[in-house]
């Protein structure tokens, strides 16, 4: 594929991603995002996305360093066992709707499957709704893994009751 090719595809993702987001949520999506060891190289695609070139911000997407303010997990890095409470006090924290999105191999099992510290696979752990293979993704991946997020979201969103029916008299 050509370099205009791809920035056509990164601004189609981009475009799709930002309507989902508004549609869903009027204004933004807060994304918390926990490295539970991992080598940084998918927390650097991550930051890429926050540049001009991606620029996550005009999409409606911010990361939050509170879990009570976030509806989405980001996890990258092998699932340690030394993790498991502070995952697991993120998860709980984070408001109903949520939504975890595993990003990279090392979530998916990677090099450390057979490792005693580590669980293999993130879903071990917690209830994984989306993954974003690679090692690293590409930010266009992650675009793209945002977006199939966002829809999983919005399902939840739509089971949501936010009346509470009494039984009548």
């Amino acid at each position: 594929m050509t370099v205009a090719g791809d920035a056509l595809q990164e601004q189609a993702a981009a475009r799709q991603l930002a309507s989902a987001v508004r549609k869903l949520f009027g204004r933004s999506l807060h994304v918390r995002t926990v490295d539970t060891g991992s080598c940084a190289v998918c927390e650097s695609e991550l930051r890429l996305l926050l540049a001009p070139h991606y620029d996550l911000h005009r999409l409606g997407l911010f990361f939050t360093p509170a879990p009570r303010h976030a509806d989405m997990l980001l996890v990258t890095g092998p699932a340690v066992r030394a993790m498991d409470t502070a995952l697991l006090k993120t998860y709980v924290a984070m408001p109903d709707p949520k939504i975890v999105v595993a990003i990279g191999a090392c979530p998916l099992g990677g090099v450390y499957a057979e490792d005693d510290l580590i669980h293999g696979r993130l879903d071990q752990v917690l209830p994984v709704d989306v993954v974003v293979p690679g090692c690293p993704p590409n930010p266009l991946a992650l675009l793209h893994g945002l977006l199939v997020a966002v829809g999983r979201l919005a399902e939840r969103v739509g089971d949501l009751r936010f009346v509470i029916e009494e039984p009548g008299p």
